[in-house]
């Protein structure tokens, strides 16, 4: 009877993947295939160095998971046919380098070549019409089994040529998107920018840009208020595709620290209760709801909040 685990289920069919994919590209009869007199295994090891220009051998083991005498036999075969030179690590002599020679590259180069015409002889009958399919599956699959990816660097800095433009777009696009706000949200994002373009204290006043793997990722702004030693965060912002790395806790921190060594007294800030993350935030920074009250705006009956941090 067919399992319903989806476990189950996932387990059987990548071994009959495996078992299929190994008779199709004929991995068991590697050497023979490409007419090579490279092992399979010493294939990839010959791979991975072609991709790098020197690599120490402990890591060149973690990253194949290959025990330590399996490739220290193979990079002394490989030294005795000229294709590698291995040399103690310059600062660190208790480790081993290795780097292919030009022999070495050469074959590895005669390898790749010979593999990527044996693969596109595989994929040859395939419609290409279907190619795209499949690579995604491919795709996919490996996405998944790597596991999440890690996360990018993230930085915050100045704005710079471009950046004021790109918050008033992302505003407009992330909140029309995610709340059906109309073109009045995006006309106010555009005067609060235009102002703070046009005159601000870089003493009293800043703006984060919020860089994800070199990216834009997010935004906010601190700017004198009207009530005397008070300052007003403003059009925090994280991109829907950089959540999820505590960027926003980051930006609000950020701009917590600059008001409170510009001197003021206590941070303010406006905001919707749709805007559930957002009100996460502000409490973790240690903001309280102070008022309440209802409006329309954005072509939407909203609830306005006013939050207050004492400084």
């Amino acid at each position: 009877m067919p399992t319903t685990d989806p476990l189950d289920r996932a387990v059987s069919e990548i071994r009959e993947f495996s078992r299929f994919f190994t008779r199709t590209i004929g991995a068991l009869d590697y050497s023979e295939q490409l007419d090579t007199p490279f092992t399979l295994g010493e294939a990839r090891v010959l791979y991975e160095l072609a991709r790098r220009e020197r690599t120490q051998t402990q890591r060149l083991r973690e990253d194949l998971g290959l025990s330590a005498a399996y490739l220290s036999r193979m990079l002394g075969r490989f030294e005795e046919q000229r294709l590698v030179v291995r040399e103690r690590h310059p600062l660190d002599a208790r480790h081993q380098e290795v780097m292919l020679t030009a022999e070495g590259r050469a074959a590895a180069a005669r390898l790749d070549e010979r593999a990527r015409t044996s693969v596109a002889g595989l994929l040859g009958p395939v419609p290409r019409a279907q190619l795209p399919e499949l690579t995604g599956a491919l795709g996919t699959a490996r996405r998944i089994l790597s596991g999440p990816p890690a996360p990018a660097p993230v930085r915050l800095r100045d704005p710079e040529p471009g950046d004021l433009g790109w918050v008033i777009e992302r505003n407009a696009a992330v909140y029309t998107a995610e709340f059906g706000w109309d073109g009045s949200y995006e006309a106010l994002v555009a005067r609060i920018v235009a102002e703070y373009a046009n005159d601000h204290d870089p003493r009293r006043e800043r703006c984060w840009i919020a860089e994800s793997g070199g990216r834009r990722a997010g935004c906010v702004f601190c700017v004198r208020d009207d009530a005397p030693g008070t300052a007003r965060l403003r059009l925090l912002l994280v991109d829907p595709a950089a959540r999820g790395q505590g960027l926003g806790d980051r930006l609000v921190a950020e701009c917590v620290a600059f008001a409170r060594a510009a001197g003021y007294r206590e941070l303010v800030l406006w905001t919707n209760d749709v805007l559930a993350a957002a009100r996460r935030i502000y409490r973790r920074a240690g903001f309280d709801l102070v008022a309440e009250k209802p409006h329309h705006s954005f072509g939407h009956d909203l609830v306005g909040q006013d939050w207050r941090l004492v400084l």
